[in-house]
């Protein structure tokens, strides 16, 4: 402990360079919407010449890009195997010592993310906590649905001990509103404009992904083969389109379930794919199907776009920021499956609107790079840092009249924890710039 306070008096925040330590319960070599979002946001925070710290479970990988990560010992969670589960350890304060961070940004905490409160507390730096999973839908897809409203007692109370909350959507914005998490902020969509393209279409490709039948029509699937992503619902498409082909892109839990499930089918699990390989399996099919309901954003939905394939998507969640239906692709109902089939139906068979799509799809993505999207969220950084420089002043001009603790909170739009890490070491929160 006194390690990290002599540490963190001397941390010092220009103008320029910022020191940013992410905790995030995923990161590479496994690979989903937040993995690619992390890696990206540090690729580009890198290259605008900040400095990074990631605290993630323990994945053999000890630095991205320039970034240095700290791996956690951890276990894989029996509900979901390929998910690690890390408990925090003393090692990670150290290591936050040695970093001094400007500001711990918390990727949806569960477990290493919780202690991201904690150290955010002990350093007296600011917290920034990003939502990227509709956790609390998942939970009834494993049968502990009853749990939900007690997870959302937790986010609230955890969420309103940061400084603020980025969330991905408008529609995920909403939510939490609702649901009473205050100083919600949309961090921007991202893409890799470049990597995903419809030059990369490839025979070979397209031939892999069809088992040898280019010349069928093929729906793709790319993501975790999990519960949650409902991908059952895949072999109605089939049944109702003789002829059609299925790619199912990606891993996971229910994989031996969905084999048996589609056991008789055309439908080709094809297992991980990355890098060029992806970008040539979004360009080299027909239409992309993403049937869940609990997407938080549908990054995939992106980068199918980019790639000038055609989407179809449950009417539900964040895919409704990305989606516009009838123009960059097709929405339906996710109770009822014969909207998935109109649209699919319709853009196999009509060129020209298919090429009205495809066309609509690139030219939207292409104002989401990922540059800009961290020049937000850098912005964002700014914007609490700078808070926090004046709060002190501002939280002794409210306290003078005699106003209680709770009325200088929500006068300042700052949380209990906001206002406990001041008041302990005011002259430290001031030092550390």
């Amino acid at each position: 402990m006194t390690e990290i306070l002599h540490a963190q008096q001397k941390t010092a925040a220009g103008p320029g360079t910022l020191r940013i330590a992410f905790f995030t319960e995923t990161f590479l070599p496994r690979i989903d919407g937040t993995v690619t979002r992390l890696s990206q946001t540090i690729r580009q925070l890198r290259g605008l010449g900040h400095e990074v710290l990631v605290i993630a479970p323990d994945g053999g990988i000890e630095e991205f890009e320039g970034a240095r990560i700290h791996g956690v010992p951890g276990f894989p969670f029996p509900l979901y195997p390929e998910q690690k589960v890390a408990i925090p350890r003393p090692s990670i304060g150290r290591t936050l010592a040695a970093f001094r961070p400007h500001l711990i940004h918390a990727l949806h905490p569960v477990l290493i993310g919780a202690s991201a409160f904690h150290y955010s507390s002990v350093l007296r730096v600011p917290l920034v906590v990003s939502h990227h999973a509709q956790l609390h839908k998942w939970l009834s897809y494993y049968g502990l649905g009853v749990l939900e409203p007690a997870m959302w007692r937790a986010v609230r109370s955890a969420y309103n001990r940061a400084d603020l909350v980025l969330v991905t959507s408008n529609v995920m914005r909403e939510l939490l509103c609702e649901r009473g998490i205050l100083r919600v902020e949309l961090w921007q969509r991202g893409i890799d404009t470049e990597a995903f393209h419809p030059q990369h279409a490839s025979h070979e490709m397209r031939a892999k992904l069809t088992q040898g039948h280019p010349q069928d029509k093929l729906l793709l699937y790319v993501g975790r083969l999990s519960a949650e992503k409902e991908i059952e619902q895949c072999r109605g498409i089939l049944q109702a389109i003789p002829g059609l082909r299925l790619a199912l892109v990606g891993d996971g839990p229910h994989r031996s379930k969905l084999e048996q499930h589609f056991a008789g089918t055309p439908t080709n699990f094809v297992g991980f794919v990355k890098g060029p390989d992806l970008a040539a399996a979004f360009a080299s099919a027909d239409v992309f199907f993403l049937p869940s309901r609990t997407e938080t954003l549908g990054l995939v939905l992106l980068e199918a776009m980019a790639a000038g394939l055609p989407v179809v998507a449950a009417a539900e969640g964040g895919i409704l920021d990305v989606v516009q239906d009838g123009v960059t692709g097709h929405l339906y109902d996710p109770t009822d499956l014969s909207g998935a089939v109109v649209a699919i139906r319709r853009l196999l068979n009509d060129s020209a609107h298919r090429e009205t799509i495809r066309r609509n799809a690139h030219l939207d993505v292409e104002k989401w790079g990922w540059p800009a999207a961290t020049r937000q969220l850098v912005g964002f950084y700014r914007d609490v840092l700078a808070r926090e420089e004046e709060l002190s002043c501002k939280i002794a001009q409210e306290k003078a009249p005699g106003a209680s603790p709770e009325a200088i909170c929500q006068n300042l739009r700052i949380s209990r924890a906001t206002f406990n890490r001041l008041m302990r070491a005011p002259a430290v929160a001031h030092a550390r710039r």
